[in-house]
């Protein structure tokens, strides 16, 4: 049988990941809010560096979730983590008794409050490692990566998981499963946890300038991360740190999710990749003096800001 997706915050996460998965043979219907016009009459222009240029038809454009004619197999949630966004409500107004539900978002210690919410569900975290943004509301550009991790809460790996990681590998993009998701999100915070806010606390350089220019700082940042991943039980690989400097000083230069979030007046995901960050190192009783510095930082800048923007679900 297709599997039936749904997506919900079709931005450049949920649109890329939704079109790859059509490639693959399933039925995708997408949820987008304040593109709902746009992308009902166009789809999404997919521009990939890897995989060429294609347009993504969904079989159903939402406005809401509720609205979904179908019974899904899977929802991925692709939305912001952001104090705003009641995840547990987005899923629930589509989640059907079998529904297997997969969270495809950044952060650490995001993963209660969906535990919380669905005891008798299925629940698949993801995490996406790719260079890709909306260049406007029907086209997303895929520059670089796109590998996908996808692991089972609380730990291992079932079929469910298997199967939609088999599915999104058909189109050609590599997903692989982890039976400790939640240390993979440990890892991937050794990245996002310097450059997103260095990258809008410096006023918008890249990756690549933030690198060349405070390499020393770079790789504090992420030592404290790595402490605060072991100190929570989750001993990261020595070479961690020197992997992901290499990489990306072999990454062409790139603006992060959270300085675009910052330049188009969004809410930016400080609590997420931060905040829980810095919390996870005081339960623990470990020192994180960058970490608490980036944070303060990004906390002072947020109240300058005015009101966060229309688009929270895309």
């Amino acid at each position: 049988m297709t599997p039936k997706v749904l997506i919900i915050g079709a931005g450049a996460i949920g649109g890329f990941y939704g079109a790859l998965l059509a490639k693959a043979g399933a039925d995708v219907a997408v949820v987008c809010r304040s593109d709902y016009a746009k992308v009902k009459q166009h789809g999404l222009a997919i521009h990939s560096a890897t995989l060429g240029d294609w347009r993504f038809m969904p079989s159903q454009v939402l406005a809401n979730a509720d609205d979904y004619q179908a019974s899904a197999d899977y929802i991925l949630l692709c939305t912001k983590v952001i104090p705003s966004i009641d995840r547990a409500a987005l899923l629930r107004q589509a989640a059907g008794k079998n529904t297997k539900l997969v969270f495809i978002q950044n952060g650490v210690d995001i993963e209660q409050e969906l535990l919380i919410a669905f005891p008798n569900h299925e629940i698949i975290s993801g995490l996406a490692f790719i260079c890709c943004n909306r260049l406007t509301p029907s086209e997303i550009n895929h520059l670089a990566y796109g590998k996908l991790i996808l692991g089972n809460l609380p730990h291992g790996i079932n079929h469910s998981a298997e199967n939609l990681s088999k599915l999104i590998s058909q189109s050609g993009i590599p997903c692989h499963t982890s039976v400790n998701i939640i240390a993979e999100r440990w890892k991937k915070c050794i990245w996002n946890a310097p450059f997103n806010p260095l990258s809008v606390l410096s006023g918008g350089l890249s990756t690549q300038a933030i690198l060349q220019n405070q390499e020393t700082l770079v790789r504090a940042i992420m030592q404290e991360v790595k402490d605060i991943a072991a100190g929570c039980g989750y001993p990261l690989p020595d070479n961690l740190i020197d992997q992901n400097i290499a990489d990306t000083y072999a990454m062409l230069p790139y603006k992060t999710s959270m300085l675009l979030d910052f330049e188009n007046g969004h809410v930016m995901e400080t609590e997420a990749i931060l905040g829980n960050t810095v919390r996870a190192a005081r339960r623990s009783n470990i020192k994180c003096p960058r970490l608490e510095t980036l944070y303060g930082l990004m906390k002072l800048l947020e109240l300058s800001l005015k009101t966060p923007s229309k688009t929270l679900l895309d």
